[in-house]
């Protein structure tokens, strides 16, 4: 079948449809709240040359950073890979995110001829390390759990259930995570099956073909854009708050350089990799430009790597955004990648003005609990990223209580939460007020109570609790976030944006977001 406009269309959808019913089948076969309710997990299909070509609309900070694994993947076993192999990784040294995020990855053939391959990544609860929910104050990637590079978790159809029992017995939940690799399992041989389908209709030239017609095609409409862009360059810098260990901010600094339709982008000048937890492996900071630029280009273009052929990236090492070797990372992915997506946003806004809405919330709230059920002393680890403001955009206010850039998950609804774990919602409200105010308001955050009902330990990693959303063009800045302890409901005490820290029964722990940036004065 020849690529012509109408068969480009068809192909494209039949591979999105592959990656979505990947994750219908993910979510629906999964243990864990974190997957099945707050649907913190991404799928995709990649070419026979380990290219994403079609991704289901699901995590941004995992679908950029995915071909980074591929890439790992390909790396070490090469043409090595089989039928029905299966391949597992959670390195951020070796195309990961951060160890809780597992992959897995496998080859697709028909009659001995390579199709292509299929990956999901999924957050898992927790997999191991120095506190519960494998996201630490760290100093280092040890501390963070166990580690995995690129090793076969199948072969020829036949699951290694002692790489399974390995991790399993590294997790403080372990039948939980039993049931979330089966489910990624599951997802992968349904993704096979499909991709298997559509090439036995079309024929594997004709997929090959048109897979790198899509490819071409993201990258001709990317291009397109930019073109339209004025040639310039854009610097901008931002801070976080502090990396978790020290109290000094941390400086991320772009600088965007465009040149008919092509784009540099360059991180130096920002400061050197910390001590603490934050710093972005290079596959987490590359997934930030390519959703930057994704928003940029809008959904004229199909979303794949096509989009970053006109786009050179300069990431100097040794620092937040591309650390060496082991520097700790577990809040580079949660935290950091919404920092780099707000310095790439007010760095475009200089040359598109009129398009480009003030910061959103630039953190995703995470809180982690674990400890043991009161009743049957089981252990449970609870995981949950929050919600804030969006920022208000040229043409209407940013939407309230909404997840923004780099995360897309869900929230864990009250009744499966208080279901599953020790833990009560006192509140859970929309923090009125915590949005900027401007011509097009920012939206405001949430405040979310938890209450407990057996002794825990708590984690707590969250950003703009120093420095607030900032406005675009005279707009008013957002609220920062704040984070409360209530002894006994009773006694409060101010927790720092970063914080580990011990609970009892009766304990609550109040996390209320931040609301987004205006955007341009108030009449």
């Amino acid at each position: 079948m020849a690529v012509d406009p109408i068969s480009l269309e068809v192909i494209k959808n039949l591979l999105i449809s592959i990656a979505d019913e990947m994750g219908v089948t993910l979510q629906r076969t999964s243990y864990s709240p974190n997957i099945k309710e707050r649907k913190d997990f991404s799928c995709a299909v990649f070419d026979q040359t380990g290219q994403m070509v079609a991704q289901a609309a699901h995590q941004p900070v995992h679908l950029g950073a995915m071909p980074a694994s591929v890439e790992a993947a390909l790396q070490k076993f090469g043409t090595a890979l089989e039928s029905d192999d299966i391949i597992i990784l959670n390195d951020p040294y070796m195309g990961g995110t951060h160890l809780p995020d597992i992959t897995m990855l496998a080859p697709v053939f028909q009659e001995n001829s390579l199709i292509g391959y299929i990956a999901n990544r999924g957050h898992h609860a927790d997999v191991g390390g120095m506190t519960p929910g494998s996201l630490p104050l760290s100093t280092e990637l040890y501390q963070e759990g166990l580690i995995i590079p690129p090793i076969k978790l199948g072969h020829k159809g036949s699951i290694n259930n002692e790489i399974v029992d390995l991790i399993c017995r590294n997790s403080r939940t372990p039948d939980e995570r039993r049931g979330d690799l089966s489910a990624q399992i599951a997802s992968i041989k349904i993704g096979a099956r499909r991709l298997e389908d559509i090439t036995t209709k079309y024929g594997i030239n004709s997929i090959a073909e048109h897979m790198e017609a899509i490819l071409e095609y993201s990258e001709i409409i990317t291009r397109k854009t930019i073109d339209n862009i004025p040639d310039g360059t854009y610097r901008a810098e931002d801070f976080m708050d502090d990396d978790g260990l020290t109290e000094d901010p941390v400086k991320i600094q772009v600088t965007v350089t465009i040149q008919d339709d092509q784009i540099h982008i360059d991180f130096t000048g920002t400061d050197k990799e910390r001590p603490g937890c934050i710093n972005a492996p290079k596959a987490v900071t590359t997934s930030a430009c390519l959703y930057v630029i994704r928003c940029i280009v809008g959904e004229a273009a199909p979303a794949n790597q096509g989009c970053l052929r006109p786009i050179t990236i300069t990431l100097p090492e040794g620092t937040v955004t591309n650390p060496l070797p082991q520097r700790g990372v577990a809040g580079g992915n949660v935290e950091t990648s919404q920092r780099i997506t707000d310095i790439l946003l007010a760095a475009f806004a200089k040359a598109l003005p009129e398009l480009i809405p003030a910061s959103s919330q630039g953190t995703m709230n995470n809180i982690l609990i674990g400890g043991h059920h009161h009743h049957d002393h089981t252990p449970f680890v609870y995981y949950e990223t929050i919600a804030g403001g969006m920022g208000g955009t040229p043409t209407k206010s940013g939407e309230s209580a909404i997840h923004s850039h780099m995360t897309n998950t869900m929230n864990t609804p009250i009744e499966a939460l208080e279901f599953a774990f020790p833990l009560r919602i006192k509140q859970y409200a929309i923090r009125k007020g915590s949005g900027g105010t401007g011509l097009n308001s920012g939206g405001d955050g949430v405040i979310r109570d938890y209450e407990f009902l057996s002794p825990a330990r708590v984690t707590i990693l969250s950003e703009r609790r120093q420095n607030p959303p900032p406005g675009a063009l005279g707009g008013g800045d957002g609220q920062t976030g704040q984070n409360i302890l209530y002894r006994s409901g009773f006694e409060s005490f101010k927790l720092k944006g970063k914080e580990t820290l011990d609970v009892a029964p009766g304990d609550i722990i109040s996390i209320q977001t931040p609301g987004g940036g205006a955007w341009g004065k108030p009449e």
